[in-house]
């Protein structure tokens, strides 16, 4: 009785800890012939992060007739680590990763090695076999230029708001806008300063780059968050020759100011983090036996005043 009691308490336990670590669980059982498939997230450090875990968990509640899925949201590559190996032992199919570290190159390759669909949202990772869905951050800062130059002409005073520290994603961004300033308006000023992805920066460097230059006819900022923080600065110096300032992601909030001021148009590149939604369907496809390309690319859609309403989610966290 004893060794029974000590078996049930060991049980109890383990249910317990199902919740714990940032994990949602929605059975472990692939009842029906449910497929299983594994979210894996880093924790929220930002708006667009959050939206990730949130239109993922989306996506799997529309698909509960065709698949039981878990959501593990982590801080760093280790903790992911261990929750991928939580995941094999579950005995998922499939796994949606975001990982945002280096290091996790291993064990993905592990769980394909398994047998497991292994399909990595945004950041592309050096793994054999690895399906990837992402945004076009080039694509992102063509639109972007294209659409400065429609608005404020080809011999224009251009601020851009680079964020060299986040690697890849600002580079691309910032290549494909200076590529094709310089190929549709090369007359166009630049000056480059750098910032943040977050609106407390772009306050406190677009405040600081207003002093610097007199005469700004457009902003080229890469974010959302950025940009909020960035026309707040605009607003609170009472300049009015900034006609036009750009931003990426999807950020509710941010759609809601483009009507709010016909002085300056207001643009986001649509970097959306509903795009993980594609990613659960590649997943799914891939499991089905269907043709499925490696990488699937989501062109880039620009959102202003004109067509803001129809990207408005008030459920969204970002």
């Amino acid at each position: 009785m004893k060794k029974l009691s000590a078996v049930l308490m060991v049980l109890m336990l383990a249910a317990g800890s199902v919740f714990a670590g940032g994990k949602k669980d929605t059975g472990t059982a692939s009842a029906g012939g449910k497929y299983k498939i594994g979210i894996l997230a880093p924790a929220v450090t930002h708006g667009w992060v959050a939206a990730v875990a949130y239109h993922a968990e989306a996506r799997c509640k529309e698909l509960s007739d065709k698949i039981s899925y878990k959501l593990y949201t982590s801080n760093n590559g280790d903790e992911m680590t261990s929750q991928l190996d939580d995941l094999l032992l579950w005995g998922a199919n499939a796994i949606i990763a975001f990982p945002q570290w280096t290091g996790m190159e291993v064990p993905i390759q592990k769980a394909i090695g398994k047998g497991v669909v292994v399909v990595n949202f945004d950041i592309a990772i050096n793994v054999d076999g690895v399906y990837r869905v992402s945004g076009n951050n080039e694509d992102m800062g063509i639109q972007g230029a294209k659409y400065i130059v429609d608005k404020v002409g080809k011999n224009a005073n251009v601020v851009i708001l680079d964020v060299p520290t986040s690697g890849s994603v600002a580079e691309l961004r910032k290549k494909g806008f200076t590529e094709t300033i310089a190929q549709i308006a090369p007359d166009t000023k630049i000056q480059t300063y750098a910032t943040q992805f977050t609106r407390e920066a772009g306050l406190k460097d677009m405040a600081d780059i207003l002093t610097k230059n007199k005469k700004i006819d457009a902003v080229y900022s890469m974010d959302d968050e950025t940009s909020i923080g960035a026309l707040q600065a605009i607003k609170e110096s009472g300049r009015t020759d900034i006609k036009v300032i750009t931003g990426g992601g999807g950020c509710q909030e941010y759609f809601k100011m483009m009507p709010k001021d016909n002085d300056i148009w207001i643009e986001s590149a649509l970097y959306s983090p509903a795009m993980v939604r594609d990613a659960v369907d590649m997943a799914l496809d891939v499991l089905n036996g269907k043709k499925v390309e490696k990488v699937k690319i989501i062109p880039t859609t620009v959102v202003d005043r004109t067509n803001y309403t129809k990207f408005l989610d008030p459920s969204s966290p970002y």
